[in-house]
């Protein structure tokens, strides 16, 4: 391990906190509606970041107060697999102690916002009681794996891979006591799991866990549905005749950039080499520990994997990779992915009965006057109780439905005015964007407010250019971290600064394509008007069954400029 480089104050703060344990229980009872600087990086390891109302801060300092600390606490959800009841404790708990709102990650993950301070042991310990976890949701430890959610029973290769992904989350998971002394004692004995003095608590993260957070995901060739290319460590299922042969592995995806930091930039993961099923765990905690010695540990802008291969190579990094291993590993193997599904509407499972992919705008799963999901969620987990999936695409299925009681389905959908699959543009099915303001403290502006009537705008102009049944990705987010996944799409907004984007054009639907600046600071009320000027070139100078993403890469930033301008 490399120990001639400075420390991060984060990483100073993890060395110091006896293995995430820090002063954070000692805060809980301070009498304080928040928590210092150290126990703030730590408990995010625990899936918790403290935040606090940014639409209230104004009137705040005008009457002369702080700020309104509040928690956004997320639950890891392997491959995004629940079931009814985990999700209606789920609903119940955004209503008891969230904002009434429950929020689907582009990770497959949940969010509950607007939590207070004393009530987030309380939620931990009730999310445990049905056997889910915010462990290791955020943090500098491997998060979320990610993985094609649809539950195809007849179909063993994805069925097989599910069952990899949720094995790997818990493989990877924190090893520590600390989560489990601090947010799960016994409330009525204050029994707490204690830890041996000696032992060795973490094997594979250390003392000091990673540099920086640390993604992954398992896609299919046909079915790229998880975004494998933007991961920090991507697994591409290779298969024949219904049977695994292994996975090639990418290594050095990431989203996050930062526009006044040249050094800094997204990256997709490179092919690094194909493994068997029994060499995957090995060679993934290879990966990780090369990451784990050799990851920027003085400067967190710099901390990702991507930039480790940046500076090394890929060459060398395989080489390391090997070193700790134990052995060489092979090239990839031929197979990529060329295809991708959303997994939207109705498909049979295999297994005689149906699932139903629900396009949920953003994720925001809530009630209010216009649509009232979160009550029709509920009483469809109640009357049929479905199995539950969450997609990368911030969408739900419901699944394990008789074919008798599809109708029942919709029917109560329709009752609580949530738009159906069916009934929505191609735009707006294929747009997702990240919370942004008022709850997220990165953001510069909005994202996930302001999203919706973007795609009310483009709806129209593309309808008006005959351009309504075009497939492509429109992706938002409200700062340059990139959490809704900016960089690969056809169409990125970035939050630049107050109600002003960058806009990216030329990824792909595929999501193996970075996409370049177009314009940079454009207002928000002259995006619609900027991408109209794009689809009437693309309309006009396409080739056959070309692709808005493909026309742009095509095309380039200064021809489609000279052409919007004549």
């Amino acid at each position: 391990m490399s120990t001639d480089q400075a420390l991060s104050p984060v990483d100073e703060f993890k060395r110091d906190s006896n293995y995430l344990r820090g002063e954070i229980a000692q805060e809980f009872v301070d009498g304080t509606d928040h928590f210092g600087k150290s126990s703030i990086q730590l408990m995010k390891h625990f899936g918790i970041y403290q935040q606090d109302d940014r639409d209230a801060r104004s009137s705040n300092r005008a009457a002369g107060g702080g700020k309104s600390y509040m928690f956004m606490i997320r639950t890891r959800i392997p491959g995004g697999v629940l079931t009814s009841e985990q999700m209606l404790v789920e609903l119940d708990l955004c209503d008891k102690v969230g904002n009434e709102t429950l929020r689907i990650t582009s990770r497959q993950a949940l969010q509950h916002h607007g939590v207070m301070k004393e009530s987030l042991q309380t939620l931990a310990q009730q999310l445990r009681q049905v056997g889910l976890s915010t462990l290791g949701a955020c943090g500098d430890v491997n998060r979320n794996v990610m993985c094609c959610p649809a539950p195809l029973y007849g179909d063993s290769v994805r069925t097989e891979m599910q069952q990899t992904a949720s094995r790997l989350a818990e493989h990877l998971e924190p090893k520590s006591g600390a989560y489990r002394e601090i947010f799960l004692q016994d409330p009525e004995t204050g029994e707490k799991e204690k830890i041996a003095s000696g032992e060795v608590i973490e094997p594979l993260y250390g003392k000091q866990y990673l540099p920086r957070k640390f993604k992954m995901g398992m896609a299919l060739p046909e079915d790229n549905c998880v975004d494998v290319y933007t991961q920090d460590l991507g697994m591409i299922c290779v298969h024949e005749n219904g049977k695994i042969l292994g996975y090639n592995i990418l290594v050095g995806g990431g989203q996050g950039r930062t526009p006044s930091a040249e050094k800094t930039f997204p990256a997709l993961g490179q092919r690094m080499t194909f493994v068997t099923p029994d060499q995957l765990i090995p060679v993934i905690e290879a990966v990780i520990k090369v990451q784990r010695d050799f990851g920027n540990r003085e400067d967190r802008k710099v901390a990702r994997m991507k930039y480790l291969i940046h500076n090394w190579g890929l060459e060398k990094f395989k080489a390391k990779v090997e070193e700790y291993y134990g052995a060489s590993l092979p090239e990839p193997h031929p197979a990529d992915i060329h295809g991708f599904d959303d997994h939207k509407g109705w498909h049979e499972q295999g297994d005689g009965k149906w699932f139903y992919g629900l396009n949920v705008e953003n994720g925001r799963i809530k009630d209010d006057e216009t649509i009232q999901l979160k009550t029709a969620i509920r009483k469809i987990c109640n009357q049929f109780n479905p199995g539950i999936r969450l997609t990368s695409h911030q969408d739900i299925m419901f699944c394990d439905i008789a074919e008798a009681d599809k109708q029942a389905i919709i029917d109560i959908l329709k009752e609580h005015k949530v738009p159906l699959t069916e009934e929505i543009s191609n735009v707006r099915r294929w747009s997702i964007a990240c919370v942004a303001w008022p709850t997220c403290g990165l953001s510069i502006t909005e994202s996930e407010r302001a999203l919706p009537g973007i795609i009310d705008g483009l709806e129209v102009e593309l309808a008006k250019l005959g351009l309504d049944s075009e497939k492509f990705t429109v992706r938002m987010t409200g700062c340059p971290n990139g959490c809704a996944r900016p960089y690969n799409s056809d169409v990125g907004l970035v939050g630049r600064a107050k109600e002003k984007y960058t806009m990216f054009l030329g990824g792909r639907l595929l999501g193996n394509r970075l996409s370049f600046i177009y314009k940079d600071m454009v207002p928000a009320d002259e995006v619609v008007a900027e991408l109209t000027k794009v689809f009437a070139f693309y309309k006009a100078a396409r080739e056959e069954g070309e692709s808005f993403g493909d026309f742009c890469h095509r095309q380039g930033k200064e021809s489609i400029e000279a052409a919007v301008s004549e």
